[in-house]
């Protein structure tokens, strides 16, 4: 029993590498279009200090955004405004820090920003961890699921008043959730979300990442019943070489090195789909979108499912504290 626990999720999740890689084998990275300027609009980036979350702030900030960068490295979130600035950026970009496992720090860097009083335009929940050993949080939370999604959840909510403040009709806010393919192979287990019973860092995984997607599903479906001048929107930034990878086991590490050179997305190609979903024209008013190499894909079917959607947002408002 213990191990096909371990074993399933473990050939679910590479399956789905290795479709990914399959098709990114046989078609290009989406390219970017001329993108409007963002002058005088706030962002903040989550885990924006390398990779992905790193490309996407610096994108941002060159078409004029103010951009924070949310992370918990100081010196890695000083080099990288540092560099932003040093590339003679139009836009301004900044350091905040935040633990994401951490929902004190959570509420903290929610309440800072509020308390300067700017508006904000565009959240993009990136921050994320792949395929950790077993690790409890402070608050008692299995690390993927309070990293990859409850941290950014709870820092939503705090932030939608805002959010909400800052759009009106015909220019929105846009609220962007990092998940990936590895979601189709997520089970929500509802009733043991830490994952306690048979720990699998590959389930763990994969299951943050759906529960991303259910998330991003209901807020669009809440937003558009108020009125509200927010979308929300999941994007998949495809297999790209980042840092993501560094837990792999020994043989996958090895196997991985090779075919990431030539398969493998670059960081400034996985966030294309992100930018594009932050400032892109033909996204304004669109939300409740599976955005994957620049264009509307289906999800997994469990993700449409509507009662567990709710469900999930439920149990997570009594986690957060909500």
């Amino acid at each position: 029993m213990w191990l096909l626990s371990v074993l399933v999720p473990l050939a679910r999740l590479y399956l789905c590498g290795i479709k990914v890689l399959l098709y990114q084998m046989f078609n290009s990275s989406f390219t970017l279009p001329v993108l409007p300027k963002q002058n005088g609009r706030v962002a903040i980036v989550t885990g924006g200090t390398r990779g992905m979350g790193f490309e996407t702030a610096r994108h941002l900030a060159s078409l004029g955004m103010h951009v924070v960068i949310a992370g918990n490295e100081k010196e890695e979130g000083t080099a990288a405004v540092q560099k932003i600035h040093e590339e003679g950026s139009k836009g301004k970009a900044e350091f905040v820090y935040v633990d994401l496992t951490s929902l004190k720090s959570v509420r903290q860097f929610a309440q800072a920003f509020k308390d300067r009083g700017l508006p904000l335009h565009v959240l993009v929940n990136n921050a994320g961890t792949m395929l950790v050993p077993e690790t409890q949080t402070e608050d008692g939370f299995e690390f993927h699921f309070v990293l990859n999604y409850l941290g950014h959840f709870l820092l939503t909510n705090l932030l939608l008043d805002t959010l909400k403040r800052s759009g009106r009709q015909g220019c929105c806010t846009r609220i962007i959730n990092m998940s990936s393919a590895t979601h189709y192979a997520g089970v929500m287990h509802m009733d043991d979300l830490n994952r306690r019973i048979c720990y699998s860092s590959h389930g763990a995984y994969a299951q943050s990442k759906l529960a991303l997607v259910l998330f991003t599903y209901y807020l669009q479906e809440q937003l558009a019943a108020g009125g509200f001048p927010v979308t929300a929107n999941a994007v998949d930034p495809g297999m790209v070489d980042t840092a993501l990878y560094n837990n792999l086991w020994s043989l996958a590490q090895a196997l991985k090195k090779p075919v990431a050179k030539i398969l493998f997305r670059t960081p400034a190609e996985g966030a294309s789909v992100t930018i594009y979903a932050a400032a892109a024209s033909e996204m304004e008013g669109v939300g409740g979108c599976y955005l994957y190499n620049g264009v509307k894909r289906q999800s997994s079917g469990i993700s449409y499912d509507s009662e567990l959607q709710a469900e999930l947002w439920k149990k997570s408002c009594e986690l957060a504290g909500l």
